[in-house]
């Protein structure tokens, strides 16, 4: 099992969309590439799949891909 790493939003910022966070928590190297993941649904969101790059995630969501997994702090 991974290890659970957190990501923090930036101060005063609600919301981090799923595309962003992939790769601003070096998940994947590009927006191609979190296009490509999302795509083969090898992303999950609090354990669902999902394949939003526009989901908008809020503080204590789970994502993981692969071998990642994400808490949004």
């Amino acid at each position: 099992m991974s290890d659970v790493r957190e990501f923090r939003i930036r101060e005063g910022d609600e919301v981090i969309r799923l595309g962003q966070l992939l790769k601003a928590a070096d998940v994947v190297d590009s927006g191609a590439e979190a296009k490509l993941v999302l795509a083969e649904g090898a992303v999950t969101v609090n354990g669902e799949p999902e394949a939003r790059r526009g989901r908008q995630l809020r503080r204590g969501d789970v994502v993981a891909v692969g071998g990642d997994t994400v808490r949004i702090a």
